[in-house]
């Protein structure tokens, strides 16, 4: 297969709606559990080539957001795909109701009844028109951002591009760089507010109309959070700030001494190492090759399923105008097979896609016997299991990539996972205040960031910035514009994952593996609770886990002389 050649063809919503319509029916009449069954089985092909279709033009439109005909397609998957949704409404109710339930979840894993329940709570045709404008706005804040062109040092530069420039050794050079990069967001801020505050009008009401108290608490259906609730999130939040934020404090004063500072401005954070950090060695294609060489090496299964995206060109990663900020990897039933999108700088971060994003794409490609598709991926939190542990999985191959630098990567890598936490929990408590508080303006939205900025982020000194300090950072954080509330999931994870890194790295378990691909091959088969009781692992929401996996952290960073890896 080659991805590049894989036809696209937006699907005729009439038939589709005709043929859902139709299942509903013959399921609600069916007059045994194998007739239920058979229905259930032949209606999977036409919800898996909807699915497969829009994840397409949505793939192919964040790899050249200026590319006419995609653009054409994003904007009708921007006012038709809610419709669609509300098309499998009535075949949803047909399974969720249906007296051969127990035999279809034989068929279907429970955990897709589970998110049928759930989106039949948030999806009606109410609100239809209030999606499609949610969908217009995401498009617009994504095109925006896409579409900056930055001009520094003589070149022009993406928003992503400027992430290389931002880490530089020297430190004037950074400090330029991060001022370019924040001043775009300064000079479109307005904009920005704009399109955020309709957002949060537009999702209010929706949550309203559904007849939820507010968006906040809507989240916790549409997110599909099954096993914990807003109690314990809430109590996991404050856990986050009183046992992290002293340990991160920390570790950024070491890092201001590595770096012969007083104090650190808001521009040397990313930065860990006077020499600069670590960066691969290799162009692109080099580092893509090493990925293959470190996947064959670590299993069979894993060699095969990266070759498999190479092979079948399902790998877009280098930063290059017009194209869409981040990295995801997606999964498209219609070719059974995952896609792996990034932006690489020439950065660490450039390595940390191609485990983590490949964490991702692993997982979906040994839960592919799952149907119907949208159900290979567990759910959010949990999928993030895999990415954010196969980057502590990949640690010893490592030197590959960084060679003489590698202890400087590893370590840095470590207190970023550290640091992680609260930033994390930081931007869930955010749209948390900011969908509980729907009628604040941008100002107070803005003044409630940089409050609890300082609350999980004390680190943080924007006294040089008057932007920044107003309270603007969290404008590139693209997830509370694009998918409200999907961050909670990677603080989760990461306090399992680290469970995982102490398995890896710590006692060399020689089960890890064996329980990290169990987990993988269940998938979206099992909630989250179930699947970690699958990997024999802890529930992050559990005091001691937190504790016990923080406590293991620093004594591996303590460990390191960290002021003897500038001279490696």
């Amino acid at each position: 297969m080659n991805f590049d050649e894989v036809k696209y063809a937006r699907p005729d919503f009439e038939a589709y709606a005709q043929q859902l319509k139709q299942t509903a029916t013959q399921l609600a009449n069916a007059e045994d559990a194998k007739s239920a069954i058979a229905v259930a089985k032949a209606t999977v092909p036409a919800v898996n080539a909807v699915m497969s279709a829009a994840m397409l033009a949505t793939i192919r439109h964040s790899i050249d957001t200026r590319d006419a005909y995609y653009t054409a397609e994003d904007e009708y998957w921007n006012e038709f795909g809610p419709q669609y949704d509300n098309v499998e409404t009535d075949y949803l109710k047909a399974l969720v109701n249906s007296p051969y339930r127990e035999a279809l979840e034989a068929v279907y894993p429970k955990p897709f009844f589970l998110k049928a329940e759930n989106q039949l709570r948030v999806q009606t045709p109410a609100v239809l028109e209030l999606q499609q404008r949610d969908n217009q706005l995401i498009s617009e804040y994504d095109n925006l951002t896409a579409g900056a062109q930055i001009d520094f040092d003589g070149k022009t530069y993406t928003l992503a591009q400027l992430g290389g420039p931002m880490a530089d050794a020297d430190r004037q050079t950074r400090k330029a760089a991060s001022a370019a990069y924040w001043g775009w967001y300064a000079d479109h801020e307005a904009q920005i507010d704009q399109i955020y505050d309709q957002m949060v009008q537009v999702r209010t009401e929706i949550a309203h109309t559904l007849g939820f108290k507010d968006y906040a608490e809507m989240s916790y259906v549409f997110m599909d959070r099954f096993g914990y609730d807003e109690v314990q999130v809430a109590k996991y939040r404050q856990a986050i700030q009183t046992q992290v934020v002293p340990k991160v404090v920390a570790q950024r004063q070491k890092q201001a001494k590595r770096l012969g500072l007083a104090k650190l401005d808001y521009f040397d954070l990313g930065v860990q190492f006077k020499t600069g950090n670590a960066k691969p060695v290799g162009t692109p294609i080099e580092l893509v090759a090493k990925a293959n060489h470190m996947y064959h090496q670590m299993a069979p299964v894993a060699g095969e399923f990266f070759q498999h995206m190479i092979d079948s060109h399902l790998l877009d990663l280098v930063a290059k105008p017009g194209k869409a900020g981040g990295g995801y990897a997606e999964y498209i039933p219609s070719i059974e097979s995952p896609f792996i999108f990034s932006n690489f700088n020439g950065t660490s971060g450039d390595v940390d896609v191609l485990t983590h994003e490949a964490g991702h794409a692993l997982q979906t490609y040994v839960a592919r016997w799952i149907q119907p598709g949208d159900t290979v991926f567990p759910t959010n939190e949990a999928a993030e299991i895999f990415s954010m542990s196969m980057e502590f999985i990949a640690y010893p191959y490592m030197p590959a990539f960084f060679e003489g630098q590698t202890d400087k990567y590893l370590y840095a890598h470590l207190q970023a996972a550290l640091e992680f936490l609260p930033y994390g929990i930081l931007v869930d408590h955010f749209q948390h205040e900011v969908y509980t508080h729907p009628t604040w303006t941008p100002a107070e939205r803005k003044a409630a960031w940089r409050d609890l900025e300082k609350q999980y982020c004390p680190d943080r000194d924007y006294s040089e910035n008057p932007a920044l300090d107003r309270g603007i950072y969290w404008f590139r954080q693209a997830h509370i514009f694009d998918v409200p509330f999907y961050y909670l999931d990677y603080t989760i994870a990461q306090v399992v994952a680290f469970e995982f890194w102490q398995r890896f790295n710590v006692e060399h378990d020689p089960k890890a593996w064996e329980d990290y691909m169990a987990m993988a091959k269940a998938g979206g088969s099992q909630t989250l609770m179930e699947l970690i009781q699958t990997g024999h692992l802890c529930s992050p929401f559990e005091a001691a886990t937190l504790k016990d996996t923080l406590d293991a952290v620093q004594q591996a960073l303590d460990a390191v002389d960290d002021t003897q890896l500038d001279h490696n």
